[in-house]
């Protein structure tokens, strides 16, 4: 019996899709196998260093930026993980959409920032 896809995967599918769009020399794999999700893994993207990951938890979907606290965000999309001195992310709820060309360019961003001799710092 073939599943029916929930807004979870739904959404992480979109956003997958904005991220391989805002930068086409990004590089996708699976880790961190977990009991949740032994099959498929969480997903990264990373492009001269980790970019960002995507999780599904029950009432959101977490894409987590690395390097979030030191991209800008003019839009305002980083609503989580903001208390923590390097990564930030944005939890998408049920319903919820994320303005597309702000996400492509946080994407860009974060990519900026990997090949950034200050990613070091």
């Amino acid at each position: 019996m073939a599943t029916i896809p929930d807004w979870r995967e739904e959404t992480l599918s979109r956003m997958r899709t904005l991220i391989l769009q805002a930068d086409p020399g990004m590089v996708e794999e699976r880790k961190w196998r977990k009991a949740s999700n032994a099959m498929a893994g969480i997903p990264v993207w990373s492009h001269g260093g980790l970019v960002c990951t995507g999780e599904t938890y029950k009432k959101v979907v977490k894409l987590t930026f690395a390097r979030g606290a030191s991209i800008p965000d003019p839009s305002g999309l980083f609503n989580a993980s903001l208390e923590g001195g390097t990564r930030r992310a944005i939890d998408i709820r049920e319903g919820e959409t994320v303005d597309a060309r702000a996400f492509k360019s946080l994407v860009k961003a974060a990519v900026a920032r990997n090949a950034s001799p200050a990613k070091h710092r």
